[in-house]
């Protein structure tokens, strides 16, 4: 911050500085035009080539200022994060989820105060959609222990992984990443001027031409003056014959700013990678392409207009561009695949710096149930979150929850679900360890009614619970991945007697198809059915309720007990926050 600072301040003071040498250079100029004085002519001189100096420090100075500001703002959001401060760590990704997806909607994926903002590091927009496809979608045990070798190796690079997200942050145009699909697009595309040798020829001829004719008038072999014909000729050239050519350039030339980031960071993953066989000085070909991209005139400038009419310049750089099109067009997606993987792989491994406690699972092999110890959820912070032993299985069996309004059940479920996600994408789990065999996770704990599609909060359930039955189906029918079911409450929009035969129906087809989950509840009598009971596992969370004399206290240690809860507690929350009805 104090470097920020002051190169805050010293950009200030070139700023004021540069000002008056820009004033120096008119004063002086015009003293030397009006006052036809040598001297006012070298003293703007002077004043010019300080003017100059003084912009280049100026821009300089300016960089190093926004690379420090970036760095600052960096470290504010990893001490929010530690911190769970969500109102300073607004979401800085999209992510757009199917309604029926099996539980992102449920957990808190993305959004405000989620998942996605504890992994907030990733930096570039390829890389988000990497990480999303692994939160969204499980791996494969040996796809999930290669990452987590790699989010170890990464976790304690702390200045790397912070290079390497400035240098992505630092790529965005106005805050906003820049799409990278449109460059590689034309990269794997078909070269333009390929098929049109002959402008580029003419692109020749004409500068040619204006040399010469220039030069020959110059030394007295052309008496006429010419050259503003080949003035002329490059203008219709370029402007008219090569306005595509410009067109095309001006297009990849927007992708300047994002390509010389994405060659830093190309830079830095062959740095830790020691160089990937085959792929050469890939970062240093990027950064080619990127400075070939910022060569492309502004579209209707004077000093373009002139630049163009001298040179035929846009199909010049065209030309070059496509010369490295030729080279590299094809090989430039599976660098920004490497890139993205890794920037994905860094978030996750930030999320490991940030709790340097959590452990990686142990995922696969011969797991049969997801056993955990000291268990949390990961978006509450340290000294709010509570960690209990959970187990959840073997198939045969389900996780009974029960316990009074506010005591915790949903909240493990969404800890069991979420740190399910973590593990399925190769990061770590807020637990003290977690065993667990790939699963196909599937929740209900979130449902809403939907006034557009007309339908009730019953029938919202009932489509939710199909979803579920059904993945569970064709887990059993394939042999694939079980079910990891967590349902929370199910069944609430209809009447007492028939939620609970649905319910026991429910979880009684769940457990015959090998699935494994967990279900909470308030209908204390859920487990009382004879083939439920031998598969249940209850377990339940306490309160307790004091009457001082300053009014009745309600308390909860949210600790994971055996059995079946033995409390309720609704009329007296109806009495705590006022509402007494006889």
């Amino acid at each position: 911050m104090a470097e920020r600072d002051g190169l805050e301040a010293t950009w200030n003071r070139l700023a004021n500085v540069r000002l008056v040498a820009g004033l120096a250079v008119i004063a002086f100029g015009a003293w030397g035009l009006w006052g036809r004085n040598m001297l006012g002519w070298w003293l703007a001189l002077a004043a010019l080539v300080a003017f100059i100096a003084l912009a280049t420090a100026h821009n300089r100075i300016g960089r190093r200022r926004d690379t420090a500001a970036l760095a600052v703002l960096i470290n504010d959001d990893g001490i929010a994060r530690v911190a769970r401060d969500w109102d300073a760590l607004p979401p800085r990704w999209e992510a757009v989820v199917p309604p029926d997806h099996a539980f992102a909607g449920d957990l808190d994926l993305f959004g405000r105060a989620s998942l996605s903002c504890l992994l907030g590091t990733v930096s570039t927009g390829m890389g988000w959609e990497r990480l999303r496809g692994w939160l969204m979608d499980p791996a494969d045990p040996e796809t999930v222990l290669a990452r987590q070798a790699r989010v170890g190796d990464l976790a304690p690079r702390l200045d790397w992984r912070q290079q390497f997200e400035r240098l992505g942050r630092a790529s965005a145009r106005d805050g906003k990443q820049t799409d990278p699909e449109p460059f590689l697009a034309w990269a794997e595309g078909e070269p333009w001027l390929a098929k049109r040798r002959w402008l580029l020829a003419l692109a020749w001829i004409g500068p040619v031409m204006l040399v010469l004719l220039a030069a020959g008038q110059a030394v007295g072999l052309v008496s006429a003056p010419l050259w503003p014909l080949a003035l002329v000729f490059n203008l219709v050239v370029a402007g008219v014959l090569g306005r595509e050519a410009g067109a095309i350039a001006g297009e990849v030339g927007q992708q300047a700013r994002a390509l010389s980031g994405y060659a830093g960071q190309l830079a830095l993953v062959d740095e830790i990678d020691h160089g990937i066989a085959g792929h050469g000085d890939r970062a240093g070909e990027l950064a080619k392409m990127a400075r070939l991209a910022g060569m492309p005139l502004p579209a209707g400038s004077p000093a373009g207009a002139l630049v163009t009419a001298v040179t035929c310049w846009d199909v010049h750089v065209l030309a070059a561009m496509e010369r490295w099109q030729a080279r590299h067009g094809q090989d430039v997606r599976g660098w920004f695949g490497d890139l993205a993987e890794t920037d994905a792989i860094s978030g996750l491994a930030a999320l490991t710096f940030d709790n340097p406690s959590w452990p990686f699972p142990l995922y696969g092999g011969e797991q049969a149930a997801f056993t955990s110890r000291s268990l949390g959820h990961p978006l509450l912070q340290d000294d709010a979150r509570k960690t209990n032993d959970v187990t959840v299985g073997p198939a045969g069996s389900f996780l009974l929850v029960t316990g009074s309004n506010m005591s915790g059940k949903s909240t493990l479920l969404r800890s069991i679900g979420i740190n399910a996600v973590l593990a399925g994408a190769g990061g770590p789990v807020c637990a003290a360890s977690l065993a667990m065999p790939p699963v196909n996770l599937w929740t209900s704990v979130r449902v809403q009614d939907s006034l557009e599609r007309g339908v009730s909060f019953f029938m919202a359930e009932l489509q939710r619970l199909k979803l579920v039955v059904d993945a569970a189906d064709r887990a059993r029918a394939d042999g694939g991945a079980p079910v990891l079911y967590l349902l929370d409450e199910i069944l609430q929009g209809t009447n007492t007697a028939e939620r609970q035969i649905a319910a026991r129906r429910i979880i009684r087809h769940l457990v015959e198809t090998g699935a494994i989950g967990a279900v909470s509840t308030h209908d204390l009598a859920l487990g009382d059915e004879p083939e439920l009971a031998a598969a249940a596992v209850p377990v339940h969370f306490r309160d307790e309720v004091r009457d001082d004399p300053d009014g009745m206290e309600m308390r909860f240690d949210r600790i994971l007990r055996p059995g079946i809860a033995t409390t309720t507690n609704a009329l007296r929350l109806m009495e705590l926050i006022g509402l007494k009805v006889d």
